[in-house]
């Protein structure tokens, strides 16, 4: 389903997801992500899992497409930075779903793909 801009707001701001899948990834069961939208700028925090604190910060780059620049501080005492592009959906039970494509800049090599939906609460 593809969505407006207004509504990719929406369907972001001020909301909470968790992890679907995220095989090749850091953040997994326990990691929570908290956006904000304001126009077209995204920022969000996440932490859980091995994560220990991580934060977002990206755009709105099509009707339901975003991109993303993030980093954490892992459990272990890791700093990590990255990127990503992904698609903002709707799910079967009308939940928002997230789907990225992804690579590390620094302090990891590698990337993948993962997939995340909204913590109904």
């Amino acid at each position: 389903m593809q969505l407006s801009t207004s509504s990719l707001s929406e369907r972001l701001h001020d909301r909470r997801f968790t992890v679907a899948n995220n095989a090749q990834g850091l953040s997994g069961t326990g990691t929570v992500f908290h956006y904000r939208v304001e126009g077209d700028a995204i920022s969000g925090t996440y932490q859980g899992g091995r994560i220990r604190i991580g934060s977002q910060v990206g755009r709105v780059t099509g009707p339901d497409t975003l991109e993303l620049l993030y980093q954490c501080l892992t459990t272990e005492g890791e700093m990590l930075a990255g990127w990503s592009r992904g698609t903002v959906g709707v799910d079967d039970h009308g939940r928002t779903t997230l789907a990225f494509v992804w690579g590390w800049l620094s302090g990891a090599t590698g990337g993948g793909e993962s997939s995340y939906v909204e913590l109904l609460e």
